[in-house]
């Protein structure tokens, strides 16, 4: 076989590696807002607030960080195959996921249980943003805005199956994450790594870990990051609740609020493969930019107009803004891959995911708790980070060049 004949075959296999990848992210990501899909019940049956599950989202973001800073500071994840430890944080993320939905029995064992679960989905997140960058080393833009998207479209999910069997338990509805995430680890222990991909013998110190923050175009894409995720997951958090108290389900004709919140969630999706094409022609700073300020303003007109616009137009602003919120992500990180040397990657994008999710610990309860005081007027919190954000990126890239 040839040279030319080689590179057609290794093209054809790393296309079918990122079929598998992002499929197996969008199972295994199914985790994260699984018990959110059961908000409505859990406050019924365990007599909690809406700031309380806030509490267990947050237990699964501490669970997250605590992971990520463990991979990144041990040097884990360039240590050891992305493979072995996605594989082996989806059967554990799967079995601490099963422990909450029939061992729970109110809010403290429940935030243990996803607390565990948040530790897993550090090793099936970023890791699978290194697969898939292994895979494909110069599309980093693009194949990661097909992960994000599925990393969207994995988070909106339970909500999909909590509003599709209204009838159904919550606990089979958990119960199904569980099992997509088994299959997430099937299809990566299958798939393996890239064979060119190397593993990095020496250890990587606290120290090391964080110097890759000296990397001036690394510090910018990682601020621009914080400010996107301190709106990110408490809009994800906060979105059925937006949903049910301004109005929009007379714009969508429905009263299923977990069908509503997955619909527009999904919006998410799209903004990610959007963002992904136009990387190739904008560039992945432009677009990571202009996606943080839509959201930023999507943000502004929900919080400022929400007494004021009519449903349909509310429905609009939180569609735009959907799609917006996350499209980003995907462009910042492949900012910081670009920036950063090869043999470093893992644990870079471990501590920039790491830092980026102790940020949402504070937004998500800050936002919960104002939502039980305020109500809709609490979204302004949001507008906190797209604003940071922004100028964290701008000031520290000027400083560049």
């Amino acid at each position: 076989m040839d040279f030319k004949s080689r590179g057609k075959t290794h093209h054809l296999f790393s296309s079918h590696a990122i079929l598998i990848i992002t499929f197996a992210q969008l199972f295994g990501t199914s985790l994260w807002f699984s018990a959110n899909s059961a908000a409505a019940n859990l406050i019924q049956e365990w007599h909690i607030t809406v700031a309380d599950i806030g509490w267990l989202t947050n237990a699964v973001q501490a669970g997250f960080i605590l992971g990520t800073f463990l991979i990144a500071f041990t040097g884990f994840a360039d240590r050891f195959k992305a493979s072995f430890i996605f594989t082996g944080a989806a059967l554990l993320g799967a079995f601490f996921n099963l422990c909450f939905a029939w061992l729970a029995q109110g809010l403290i064992d429940g935030m243990i249980y996803r607390f565990c679960v948040g530790l897993c989905l550090a090793g099936i997140y970023p890791i699978g943003m290194k697969l898939i960058v292994q895979w494909a080393p110069h599309r980093a833009g693009a194949v990661l805005a097909l992960l994000v998207a599925m990393l969207t479209l994995g988070t909106a999910l339970p909500h999909a199956l909590n509003g599709l069997s209204a009838n159904l338990n919550w606990h089979y509805v958990i119960t199904f994450s569980s099992i997509l995430a088994s299959v997430a680890a099937l299809l990566i222990f299958i798939l393996g790594d890239d064979q060119s991909a190397q593993v990095v013998k020496k250890r990587i110190s606290t120290e090391n870990a964080f110097q890759v923050f000296k990397i001036k175009k690394f510090k910018a894409s990682a601020l621009g990051y914080f400010g996107h995720m301190w709106e990110l997951y408490a809009f994800w958090t906060m979105l059925p609740l937006f949903i049910a108290h301004s109005g929009v389900l007379k714009a969508l004709g429905l009263s299923n609020v977990p069908l509503a919140t997955f619909l527009i969630m999904a919006c998410g999706a799209v903004g990610c493969l959007l963002g992904g094409y136009w990387s190739k022609t904008y560039g992945s700073d432009r677009v990571a930019m202009g996606a943080l300020f839509l959201s930023g303003l999507s943000c502004l007109i929900f919080a400022f107009a929400w007494r004021y616009l009519p449903a349909w137009s509310l429905l609009i602003v939180l569609i735009v803004w959907s799609a917006s919120v996350i499209a980003d992500s995907p462009q910042f990180s492949a900012l910081a891959s670009v920036a950063c040397p090869l043999e470093k990657l893992g644990a870079a994008l471990s501590i920039q995911n790491s830092i980026g999710f102790a940020i949402t610990i504070v937004s998500i309860a800050s936002t919960t708790y104002a939502f039980d005081q305020i109500g809709l007027d609490s979204a302004w919190i949001l507008l906190l980070g797209p604003v940071l954000g922004i100028l964290g990126f701008y000031r520290t890239m000027s400083k560049t060049e």
